[in-house]
């Protein structure tokens, strides 16, 4: 690519602007930009020139016209090798543009505002960069579009060490960036505007939460090792820096897939609790949880439920994991530790073992559940139901102890992230015994029993569905339970409730259902 000698630069994030205008001015390449970045540029002492200098015409309506004019993009879309293309920027007097510095107006943060209005959002929907940006990509053998102010210090290096020029490498990695930026920019308005009404801008005009053209755009962040199978190819795609998606991996060896899976499960269930909660994952199911006083009780306790399927689990907390905490951790092969932070001797002790994954998450954003099919996706709204204290509904004759509705409660927050058919035994703020994934509700019953090793005398049973029959009743209340909680709703909810009348159990219906396939 020839040597860079006009730079056209329009930010919305002036962030390092001024020094690569520096960087730029050094090799006297002539700097064209508008409206704010122009005055930050001069104020720095940067020559620049005006765009309205270049077409003719002054910025206008209200800043919705500055750079769509055939002298700014002419020159950048002409094709340096056609004879025709340069024949015709002579004949108009337009100049070559080498290099198009922009990036958009920050339409998602403004519209993500609660006191931002209709109007608010149109007004921020970019125009004038979408096109400079698209009309340098196209022509990136000519052009150098930059459109992320973490490409400055490279894009600079590259420009001494070339003596002014970009390779056409970098110019086609940049384009591709590019495209990928304008993709998910039209895809955040469109997502927006399709929940609004112009009539009545605080209008959602979803159906039930749910977007009339699903659009999904994720930039590769990681080429994984393999799938869930070595002979499966596998990368991570992240749609923000949130989430497990965007974690920052502190410590250990590259993340597999079924890590980042264990991972998800791991985090979604951890923020179910107020209090400090540990959850241990295995292949998506908790195989132990526990909500305590302290982190490193809650881990012990979670531990307690099954230590066996824990070797080579992944592990959640819902705080700072601390020294006593990490120290216990460090007696079992664990894959991930995932947590808001870890405290530094909690580090120094965890950082001992090589491989251990330890992973920091800051928030988890709201937003639909996607789940692939052959042929498509299939989307809903997440599974935020759950219960409060006045929506319990007591069924039988006796009602649960206080100690037993503490328990109920806890049981019913882990069954949730459990897959179904799902049963939990559960006392004192942690799982007895886990019954995940069986075709048959009393299958799962007697699972989670036998896969008990604490006692189950006193437990109480959170079940993810209704109970079609008596028989699922039976059997917890044969295996020591003494309380059930669960949505009610079947046809045979009197005779399951008999049932539990003549067993003796109390049994509280919740209302909702949390099936997980």
């Amino acid at each position: 690519m020839p040597r860079i000698q006009r730079a056209l630069l329009s930010v919305t994030d002036k962030t390092g602007i001024v020094d690569f205008g520096r960087c730029l001015a050094e090799f006297s390449v002539e700097l064209i930009s508008t409206g704010g970045t122009a005055k930050l540029l001069r104020e720095a002492g940067v020559s620049v020139r005006d765009v309205s200098e270049v077409t003719g015409f002054p910025e206008m309506l209200d800043g919705r016209v500055k750079t769509m004019d055939p002298r700014i993009s002419g020159g950048i879309l002409a094709v340096r090798s056609n004879a025709d293309h340069l024949s015709a920027l002579d004949e108009h007097d337009i100049p070559l543009i080498d290099m198009v510095v922009v990036n958009l107006y920050a339409f998602e943060k403004v519209a993500s505002r609660a006191d931002a209005s209709f109007d608010d959002k149109i007004e921020n929907i970019d125009i004038g960069g979408p096109t400079m940006i698209r009309a340098a990509a196209k022509n990136f053998r000519d052009v150098a579009v930059v459109t992320n102010p973490a490409d400055y210090n490279d894009i600079g290096n590259e420009l001494v060490n070339n003596e002014g020029e970009i390779s056409t490498a970098t110019c086609w990695r940049l384009a591709q960036g590019a495209f990928v930026l304008t993709a998910a920019y039209d895809q955040a308005i469109s997502s927006t505007l399709a929940r609004l009404d112009p009539e009545d801008g605080d209008s959602d005009t979803e159906v039930d939460g749910l977007p009339a053209n699903l659009s999904v755009a994720a930039p590769r962040k990681q080429t994984l090792r393999y799938g869930e199978n070595p002979h499966q190819q596998a990368a991570l795609y992240a749609t923000s820096d949130a989430g497990v998606a965007g974690a920052r991996q502190l410590h250990g060896k590259e993340l597999s897939y079924n890590n980042l899976v264990d991972l998800d499960a791991a985090w979604n269930l951890i923020w179910e609790f107020e209090n400090p909660a540990a959850a241990i994952i295995k292949h998506t199911n908790p195989c132990g949880c526990a909500e305590q006083e302290s982190l490193a009780e809650a881990y012990r306790r979670a531990l307690a439920c099954d230590p066996v399927s824990a070797f080579g689990s992944v592990i959640a907390f819902n705080r700072e994991v601390d020294g006593a905490t990490a120290a216990a951790v460090a007696e079992l092969f664990v894959e991930a530790v995932v947590a808001p932070s870890f405290a530094t001797d909690a580090r120094e002790i965890l950082t001992q073992k090589k491989n251990l994954r330890l992973l920091e998450i800051g928030t988890t954003p709201p937003g639909l559940v996607l789940k692939s099919i052959s042929g498509g996706y299939l989307a809903q709204t997440e599974d935020g139901a759950g219960e409060q204290p006045g929506e319990l509904r007591t069924v039988t004759e006796r009602a649960p102890t206080e100690p037993e509705m503490a328990s109920l409660r806890f049981a019913w927050k882990v069954v949730k992230h459990v897959k179904s058919n799902a049963i939990i035994y559960a006392g004192e703020g942690q799982t007895v015994g886990v019954g995940a994934g069986q075709m048959s509700r009393v299958d799962s019953a007697r699972i989670g029993a036998m896969k008990a090793v604490l006692s189950l005398e006193g437990t109480v049973v959170g079940s993810d569905a209704f109970f079609p029959f008596p028989d699922g009743v039976e059997e917890v209340a044969k295996n020591g339970a003494t309380a059930v909680i669960q949505p009610g709703g079947s046809r045979r909810d009197e005779e399951v409730i008999a049932a539990a009348n003549q067993l003796g159990l109390a049994m509280v219906f919740t209302g909702v259902r949390h099936f997980r396939h």
